[in-house]
């Protein structure tokens, strides 16, 4: 039975920490440092095929597992995101989970930790509501049951000072719309970020006195002349009257001011 023999064994000029195997003058495969030494692999060796097996098989997990630690180095990653990464660069399926099981061992992948530090960036830096980071940890490929522990800890009064520091913005930039179009603005934003329909109520409710209900004509100003302009190249008379009248009532202006400013417009049109 043929049995192959080391006969030269080389340190890697790029990576000091590995070295160049040769079975009967040829090159055969590469380890690392602490492969070399676990297997006390010296020239004059003689290996069997099954150790060999075994050694390249430690040495991609080791480098695998070193892999996973350069992509861990720039951010918290779940397994799952560990896992396709490793996947995707080449490593087959067994080193792969091989490599994951020892960062579980050494806690560099915790998924129950990642999913809390997500948590309090999703909620504090993106300003997102528990809807949008559930399907986040579920993108994430965290499970139901860490995904549910981890939002139990965004309690409803966070979700409400959330929403309402983005309900206020959304205040402060729309003065020139009605009310009406000012709550629909907040619950469509508080639906986007991921709020229960019931935060998106209470924030409204809570803003109430905030909304303003005067300022009528500053508010027309823009909305109505364009409304005008648009039914004008349409209509006119009565049917240019009704179709600006129905764009404006149902952008909330009411029917006295919207009679009012139509009254103004025909006059001027003479």
């Amino acid at each position: 039975m043929f049995m192959p023999v080391i006969t030269k064994i080389t340190r890697q000029k790029k990576n000091l920490d590995r070295y160049n195997i040769y079975l009967d003058e040829a090159y055969a495969f590469s380890v690392d440092e602490s492969v070399l030494i676990q297997h006390q692999l010296t020239k004059g060796k003689v290996l069997v095929d099954f150790e060999m097996d075994d050694m390249i098989y430690e040495d991609e997990v080791r480098k695998a597992f070193s892999a996973a630690l350069n992509y861990l180095s720039y951010r918290m990653r779940s397994e799952q995101e560990v896992k396709k990464k490793l996947l995707d660069v080449g490593y087959g399926e067994a080193v792969a989970l091989e490599a994951i099981k020892k960062l579980h061992d050494y806690n560099y992948i915790n998924d129950e930790a990642f999913s809390k530090a997500l948590l309090s960036t999703e909620k504090n830096s993106s300003k997102k509501g528990p809807n949008a980071i559930r399907q986040s940890l579920k993108q994430k490929g965290i499970d139901e049951e860490t995904r549910q522990q981890t939002l139990e800890g965004y309690t409803e009064q966070e979700q409400l000072e959330v929403a309402m520091a983005l309900a206020e913005k959304v205040l402060r930039s729309s003065a020139r719309l009605t009310p009406s179009q000012q709550k629909k603005k907040i619950q469509d934003l508080l639906a986007r970020k991921g709020f229960p329909f019931q935060i998106g109520k209470t924030v409204i409710q809570r803003l109430e006195d905030e909304f303003e209900t005067d300022g009528w004509a500053d508010k027309l100003a823009d909305q109505g002349e364009k409304a005008w302009i648009k039914a004008s190249s349409k209509y006119s008379g009565r049917e240019r009257r009704q179709k600006v009248k129905q764009q404006l009532y149902g952008k909330g202006f009411p029917l006295d001011i919207i009679d009012a400013f139509i009254e103004q417009k025909e006059q001027e049109d003479g």
